[in-house]
Formats: C-alpha cells, structure tokens, sequence
C-alpha cells in the first residue's frame, strides 16, 4: 500500500541515531507537513512492527533508550533525582526507575521500565545549568541532582557526598532561590 513512500520513511527514522520521536520529529527528519498522511503512514509500521508507540503520539524504534523515552515523555523535562545520584555513587540504594524533573508530577509504567516525574518550580526548570544534553538525553549533572533533591524533598540522605564538586554546588545554589536549601546544603556540606 505504502511501499517506497513508507520505505524511505523507515530508513530515515533508522539511520537517525535517535531512538525516539514524536509525530513533529518525524515530519521535520522526512520534510513532511500532512500531518494527516503521515499519522496514517507512522500507523501502518506500527501495526507492522516496524515502530513502537509506547505513549500517544511518541514512536520508537526497536531497542530504544528508556533515558531518551524519558526526556521525551514531558517535554520539557530532564533526568535527575535518585537516578543520577546513584548512577554517580552518591546513593547507594537500588532503584531502576528513571527519575525526572518537569513541569508536573506523574509516575508512568512503559514495558519494563518506570518513569517517575517531579514539578519543579518553571524558573528553576528552565536555567540550563548544571544540566547536560547529550544524544538526545538531559542530564542534570550530580551536583544538580543532588540540589534537586534537597529542594524537593527537604531533608535527605546521602551515603558518599565525595563525587560531588562542592564548589559547583554553591555557583548552582541561586538558580533555587532558596533561604532554606541553603541552610540545609550548608549544614550537609559541612557536617559530611
């Protein structure tokens, strides 16, 4: 039905080195501005299994990266929280779920993996310090999760504070605004 139409549409989204794509990523990548033709296009590979659709209008392909699914669950949003604290050390408790800030708070189940989201304040979400983009990923650094976390949750343990540059905390600090965040970083820096 769609054959070299939807041929040079899957051999787009597969020499692309991203894994995962809304219905705008796609359209951008093959030049294509009929929503409508290419819904119907992305449908027939679903149903054929070419594509995944985990969530409404988010595709991926087979052997997709959970990380980049979820930055691409809440847009926008950036991976942080325990995640990146016990990926540095800094917690040692085991958690696979995929922890991220955004603008709302929401825990979602996808296959095998969970997403877990927290809403943040809009001007803390949007200063990009501290945060790396790399392969389609966000990442807050550790010293960003780790404030993160502390404005979040308050108090908070944390098993090894030595992966954290602690110079890098303090220029972090002001993206927060926060009297009480800086008395709590203060006395854990201090005292750990």
């Amino acid at each position: 039905m769609y054959s070299s139409q939807n041929n040079d549409l899957i051999l787009a989204l597969y020499n692309d080195q991203r894994t995962v794509f809304t219905l705008n990523d796609i359209a951008l990548l093959i030049g294509e501005s009929d929503f409508n033709s290419l819904n119907k296009r992305i449908h027939y590979y679903v149903g054929r299994g070419k594509l995944q659709r985990p969530r409404k209008g988010v595709y991926v392909k087979k052997g997709y990266n959970p990380e980049e699914l979820a930055c691409k669950l809440y847009t926008p949003s950036y991976i942080s929280l325990q995640y990146i604290l016990q990926e540095a050390g800094v917690v040692f408790q085991f958690d696979s779920t995929i922890t991220s800030i955004s603008y709302l708070s929401r825990t979602v189940e996808i296959e095998e993996s969970r997403f877990s989201y927290r809403k943040i304040k809009g001007e803390i979400m949007v200063n990009t310090n501290g945060i790396l983009r790399e392969r389609n990923i966000n990442k807050a650094t550790v010293e960003r999760a780790f404030l993160d976390t502390l404005y979040l949750n308050g108090d908070f343990y944390f098993d090894n504070l030595n992966p954290l540059d602690r110079s890098f905390v303090y220029r972090l600090l002001p993206i927060y605004n926060s009297k009480a965040l800086t008395v709590r970083v203060n006395k854990i820096l201090t005292n750990g």
